[in-house]
Formats: structure tokens, C-alpha cells, sequence
């Protein structure tokens, strides 16, 4: 499949959409600044300190839902633009994240909600993110910026992984499927069958046995109205139809026919536990040995043990024993 870039390289001293007093470099990162469809896209990359210029391969982290800026911080310091510390896999890689459409590259925590998304002056995410919040953009957008960054002579093009966390682990499959210069996959957190049944499973784990808890069921019918109108991008009540539905495909569609090695991790208190140990049996009887699958025991989707009383225990973050894992399945 040929891809036409779309990308059109910035003045890289150029002003942002949004007024900043701290740069990208300032937290230690590179910065670069494209556009795709005429879009503007905010792009960083973590390289090892001394490393910048070394040829390494891409590391393409899609991170999951929700428009948060990437660099978030207060008078301490920053919260961290992944969510793992990205040391250990800069030594052999350069890590590249991309920013969501329309939403600033850098903010104050103070300016944001309590959980760190942004919204405009009317109280709500910018229309142009919501216009823009689907499957196929991110899709296309991060295989236009791939095609640009391997044209840098600090990149080493034998090797591209690419690795994404539960919303974002649909875009790295779907992307895997795609473009054939992905020589590996990660599929984190994310659920084979799609979004609408996560959102389900959710539900009726919180059903009791009476009738008077029919959440899954409203679920249901929610999902009747979303595939009536499945082309909608009407994002006033949270995401848009499309999102919704675009994201509800089955990713299990674009992983089952890859031929690319596949690291599938998971946690089991996940509400998408049950369709990823779906996907490994499957995987087993079809005798796909480049699917490798890792279950984190009684964590959740974000990787922390959940608790006696159901809480996650947030003491415990497991996260960069996750990217330890991710590193050491790579090695092999």
C-alpha cells in the first residue's frame, strides 16, 4: 500500500497554536513539528542524552484515549509524557510519541481537569480534536510521520516497532496491518473485539442480581444508536459515534492475518481479560507462533494489582516491569 506524504515540515522555531514558556528541550526532549492534512502535529522523541544523532531504531509509542497534552507539569516538576520511564528502552531506540490533534504539546496541571485532559473556554474538548478523534486518522497521520522520521539519517531503518496501550493498542494493530515496515508489534491493554465490549464487560460486572441494574443493557442500546449513525463526529456528549464504532471493529480482524512478531500483554482483572485469553487460545489452535502473550496476574489495565476491596493499589507500579518485559521480548 504507497502512502503520499501529507507532511509538510515547520520552521522548527515557528510560534505554537497555544503560548508557551517551556519548550519540548526543556524537559528533555526533541521536538519536531509537522503537518498532516494541513493539521499541525506535535511530535516528541526521547533519545538516550549524548545519543540524539546515533542511529537507532523507532520506537512509536500510541498512547490510549482522552486529549492530554504530552508534557504536563507543575512547580515540582513534569508528571511524565509515558507512562513508564522510557530509560531503559532509549538505550537501543529512539522514542517517538505524537500528540493528539488540536491539543497543546505543553501545559500547566493546574489548567487542566483533575484528570489532566484539556478543554477550550466552553468547557468542553476542542471540536477539532473531536472532528478528529477516530481510528483512521490516527492511522494514516502516524504512518505519514514514520515515513518522514525514517528519512533521518539518526534513524536506523532495519528495524521499526511499534507498541500501543489500550485505545492507542487498536491504532498500532490496525497500523501493523497496514504498513509493512513494522517489524514488530505490541498490543497492550487492549481488547481483540473492541471497544463496545469492554464497555459492556465494565458494566455487567457491575450489575447485581436484581433487574434494577440493567447497565450493560443500556450499553446496548447505546450501541444501537451508534451504529444507525456510526458516520457522526458530534462529540457533545463524549466521543463521537464514530470513534465509538471505528474503535469497536475488532482489532483481532487486523492481528490474526500479521506474520510479524506479536507481544500481547494484559492484565487479568482487565475488563478485556476474557477476549484476550480468547485470542491466545485461538492463536494456539491456529498455530500462529509469532503471537506471544504475557498475563499480568491480578492487575489491572493499567498494570496494578487490584486489592481485597476491588481498588487498585496504586503503591505498587508495575509499569516498568511491563517495559522491562517489552525489552527483553524484543532482544529475542
Amino acid at each position: 500500500m504507497k502512502f503520499v506524504s501529507k507532511l509538510l515540515i515547520l520552521v522548527f522555531a515557528s510560534t505554537s497554536l497555544f503560548a508557551q514558556t517551556k519548550k519540548a528541550e526543556d524537559f528533555g526532549y526533541k521536538h519536531i513539528k509537522l503537518k498532516y492534512n494541513n493539521d499541525p502535529v506535535e511530535i516528541l522523541i526521547k533519545s538516550k542524552k549524548g545519543d540524539e544523532q546515533k542511529p537507532k531504531p523507532l520506537f512509536l509509542f500510541c498512547q490510549g484515549s482522552m486529549p492530554m497534552p504530552l508534557i504536563k507539569y507543575d512547580e515540582i516538576g513534569e508528571f511524565g509524557v509515558f507512562p513508564f520511564n522510557p530509560d531503559s528502552l532509549s538505550l537501543y531506540y529512539h522514542i517517538v510519541i505524537i500528540g493528539k490533534p488540536f491539543i497543546p504539546l505543553i501545559c500547566e496541571a493546574k489548567s487542566l481537569r483533575n484528570d489532566f485532559t484539556f478543554i477550550d473556554s466552553t468547557g468542553n474538548f476542542p471540536q477539532k480534536y473531536s472532528e478528529r478523534n477516530f481510528l483512521d486518522y490516527y492511522v494514516n497521520r502516524n504512518i505519514e510521520v514514520i515515513e518522514y522520521l525514517q528519512k533521518q539519517n539518526w534513524v536506523d531503518k532495519d528495524k521499526l516497532v511499534v507498541a500501543g496501550h489500550s485505545e492507542g493498542s487498536t491504532v498500532a494493530a490496525k497500523m501493523a496491518a497496514l504498513y509493512p515496515k513494522i517489524t514488530q508489534l505490541i498490543y497492550a491493554s487492549g481488547n481483540p473485539m473492541g471497544r463496545i465490549l469492554s464497555i459492556i464487560q465494565e458494566n455487567r460486572l457491575h450489575e447485581s442480581d436484581t433487574d434494577s441494574t440493567r447497565f450493560a443493557e443500556f450499553e446496548i442500546d447505546y450501541w444501537n444508536y451508534v451504529v444507525k449513525d456510526k458516520t457522526s463526529l458530534d462529540a457533545s456528549q463524549g466521543d463521537s459515534y464514530k470513534a465509538t464504532y471505528d474503535f469497536s471493529i475488532p482489532p483481532i480482524n487486523y492481528l490474526e492475518n500479521l506474520t510479524i512478531p506479536v507481544l500481547v500483554c494484559y492484565g487479568t482483572k482487565d475488563y478485556s481479560m476474557p477476549y484476550n485469553d480468547y485470542l491466545r487460545v485461538d492463536m494456539i489452535r491456529k498455530n500462529k507462533t509469532n503471537f506471544s502473550f504475557k498475563a499480568y496476574i491480578g492487575c489491572e489495565h493499567n498494570f496494578f494489582p487490584i486489592k481485597s476491596n476491588g481498588k487498585p493499589d496504586y503503591s505498587v507500579f508495575n509499569w516498568n516491569k511491563v517495559t522491562q518485559d517489552w525489552s527483553n521480548w524484543l532482544k529475542k
